[in-house]
């Protein structure tokens, strides 16, 4: 006789607090809320909590930086691809932001069910799963820089490490970081996703 802890399958899902179970492994995007993504990204840490001054710079801020410095390089861009550089980071919600090193050393797993959630979360918001190689290339290049200020203004880099690891950026942008409370974050990811999401 085959014992009950033996024949279950573990839980793939996760609850949130809307509500929903999100599968992690088959995510719907019927079970995708924006109100969870940005809770989830409001608390959710960069640089694995390695970041100076007195408040956590969490996702939902590297990811409206990344929107901001996207949109500032491509002005002509429509909102729906703002949209998108806005949602770069959206499955850390539910997985959470792991650092590149381990990424790598985690390997193609980490990376399937990455991209499922990324999948689910753009058919959710009305954004094509595969992303056209020339927005999907700018959105990388704004989340380098954004790295790559992250990396001066909070996590200790010099500038010449910084350019080693995140792009040789030589650039005069004025752009200060400001850690902020989670709640804040949440409330201005969220206004900055209506503002794009029409």
């Amino acid at each position: 006789m085959v014992s009950n802890s033996k024949s279950k399958k573990p839980r793939a899902w996760q609850r949130m607090l809307s509500g929903r179970r999100l599968n992690l492994l088959d995510p719907s995007p019927l079970d995708v809320e924006i109100e969870d993504i940005a809770l989830g990204l409001s608390r959710v840490t960069r640089w694995n909590g390695q970041t100076q001054g007195t408040q956590p710079y969490s996702v939902a801020e590297h990811s409206l930086l990344v929107e901001r410095l996207f949109s500032e390089k491509r002005k002509e861009t429509s909102t729906k691809w703002r949209l998108a550089a806005l949602l770069h980071d959206a499955p850390e919600y539910v997985i959470g932001d792991m650092i590149s090193p381990f990424k790598a050393v985690i390997g193609n797993n980490y990376q399937d069910i990455e991209r499922r959630l990324q999948e689910a979360i753009h058919l959710r918001f009305v954004l094509p799963t595969a992303l056209p190689s020339t927005i999907y290339k700018s959105i990388k290049r704004a989340d380098r820089l954004a790295a790559y200020l992250e990396a001066t203004q909070l996590a200790g880099f010099s500038r010449v490490e910084a350019r080693r690891f995140f792009g040789n950026f030589k650039t005069s942008n004025k752009i200060i970081i400001n850690p902020c409370s989670a709640k804040e974050a949440k409330s201005r990811f969220i206004a900055k996703f209506n503002e794009l999401f029409i």
